[in-house]
């Protein structure tokens, strides 16, 4: 093949994997990504060790809970009271408030032993509890046992962009206790970015991208902080094999390392902020200069006027017109996480082993193709929604991945069973992308932050009490009905998102135009 004709397929393949809208974006959109890629690397060297800390520490397991438990309900106040004043503080001030938190969390970590100072650290400051161990088993689990150091490193694989494998081979399978003695543990299971980072950031990058584009930079945005992840949690895994092998290393003096490290990271995210431009903030009218719209509709649309200039207010007004479209997602989405949070990857895990008699190393790779077929797909996330429209992409992808979870439990083949869940990867994370553009883009531009805030606490709130229903369900016996729960819910929710918002084909979730709301040009607002 010529020179000639390659050129041509090679630029169409970028503009359909979104290559080019993130090449031409401005300098603050990159930035954004890069400071998501840092924080979710910083969490990535910390969650794998945060509970192995706490045992060598000689706390207990049921403190571990508590301390689990007061975490995620801190984070979720932190994260709620931050997104909301962040319009109002200023986006780059909220993003560097919340990077400090981070790394006093981490420096408290690295310095102190104790429990109620590790505590108020978490609670205070963020230190995400994403659990990649198995915590519903904890209170019958001796986490002493656990070690870094017994990792398999050679069963991760770095492409597999996801922690999934490394919850697997971090411990034996076969020295998990039944479910039926430990079903009434209550730790939070939820494996999703907590924090106001998140809010902050996908409001910022809506606000610099126009409606055409935001599905190619949601993409790469949630690609890269699946990078990040993955990175920091074999780099935390490796980091710690090498530190013990010092002399006069315990674990602890490791774990400590690394909590220093996080620190770092988070002094780092602080910093990142101080970059970004004024266009970044919802009151300023710059429109950024390196920002091309490279859609064919880009010459039809009209130019946004320039707003008028209005007086900053700390609390951000919600519309009546917002009003039900919040109410309606976030009883649409705390269905969806509880949803997630009947099956994590550990009771996953802990299905395939007890009930198909896989083994760690059978599982891990496994768990690895599963993460590396769902973290290719995002990339495909892009040019459906180009074409489909957010709304129907978000339905046509998260549907199959929901009847597949259904189906797992049902065949006495094992085969077939890996299978079900194989195919319900290739698409299960394919929406992620295409709702942060719908979510963008049916609020008003200056209620963006609030709200993704106040859906991220829903989400995480929504899904702590599913840990509950598996547990009861497990312990009557009824493991293979917490699949079917669980797909049956998110048949549900993707129904009711359909039913609610798809009336609209393509064209929904079009771009709120709120004249009140005072955001600039740099929303490009059509």
């Amino acid at each position: 093949m010529s020179s000639s004709s390659t050129l041509p397929l090679v630029s169409r393949l970028s503009a359909e994997l979104g290559l080019r809208s993130i090449y031409h974006a401005p300098r603050d959109t990159k930035l954004l990504c890069l400071q998501r890629f840092v924080r979710l690397f910083a969490f990535g060297l910390s969650t794998l060790i945060l509970v192995l800390h706490f045992s060598r520490l000689g706390i207990s397991d049921s403190r571990i809970g508590f301390f689990m438990t007061l975490t995620l309900l801190g984070d979720v106040a932190s994260t709620s009271c931050l997104t909301i004043l962040a319009d109002g503080l200023g986006r780059r001030n909220t993003l560097m408030l919340a990077a400090v938190l981070m790394s006093a969390s981490g420096a408290v970590f690295a310095l102190s032993g104790t429990y109620w100072a590790l505590v108020a650290a978490s609670v205070l400051g963020i230190m995400s509890p994403r659990c990649v161990t198995p915590f519903l088993f904890i209170s019958s689990l001796s986490i002493s046992s656990l070690s870094i150091s017994s990792l398999s490193i050679s069963s991760l694989s770095i492409s597999s962009l996801s922690i999934s494998s490394l919850s697997i081979s971090s411990l034996s399978i076969s020295s998990l206790p039944s479910p039926k003695t430990s079903a009434n543990t209550t730790t939070p299971t939820s494996g999703a970015e907590i924090g106001p980072f998140r809010a902050v950031e996908e409001s910022t990058l809506a606000h610099l991208t126009s409606p055409s584009l935001r599905s190619d930079i949601f993409t790469w945005y949630t690609l890269g902080g699946k990078a990040g992840t993955a990175l920091g949690t074999l780099a935390c895994g490796w980091a710690v094999q090498a530190l013990q092998q010092r002399d006069g290393w315990t674990p602890t003096h490791a774990y400590r390392a690394l909590f220093g490290a996080y620190a770092s990271l988070g002094l780092l995210n602080a910093l990142l902020p101080l970059l970004l431009s004024p266009a970044c903030e919802r009151s300023s009218s710059l429109q950024p200069a390196s920002f091309i719209d490279t859609s064919e509709t880009a010459a039809l649309l009209p130019r946004p006027s320039p707003p008028e200039r209005e007086r900053k207010r700390l609390l951000p007004s919600l519309s009546p017109a917002s009003r039900p479209v919040l109410l309606r997602l976030s009883v649409l989405f705390a269905l969806e996480a509880f949803a997630s949070g009947l099956v994590p990857a550990s009771w996953l895990a802990y299905f395939f082993s007890t009930t198909h008699g896989m083994g760690p190393s059978a599982l891990g790779a496994l768990f690895s193709l599963t993460a590396t077929l769902s973290t290719l797909s995002i990339l495909l996330a892009a040019p459906l929604a180009r074409r489909l429209g957010p709304v129907r992409t978000m339905v046509a992808t998260h549907l199959p991945a929901a009847i597949f979870l259904a189906l797992v439990p049902l065949p006495r083949s094992r085969a077939l069973a890996v299978l079900f869940l194989v195919l319900r990867s290739c698409t299960m994370s394919m929406d992620q992308a295409p709702r942060e553009t719908f979510v963008s883009q049916v609020v008003g531009a200056g209620e963006r932050t609030a709200v993704m805030g106040v859906l991220g606490g829903v989400k995480t709130l929504g899904g702590s009490g599913a840990p509950w229903v598996t547990g009861g369900l497990v312990q009557g016996g009824r493991f293979e009905f917490c699949f079917v729960v669980a797909g049956g819910v998110k048949v549900g929710y993707d129904l009711g998102v359909l039913a609610m918002f798809g009336g609209g084909g393509r064209g929904v979730g079009a771009e709120r135009e709120d004249g009140e709301d005072g955001d600039g040009g740099g929303d490009g607002r059509k």
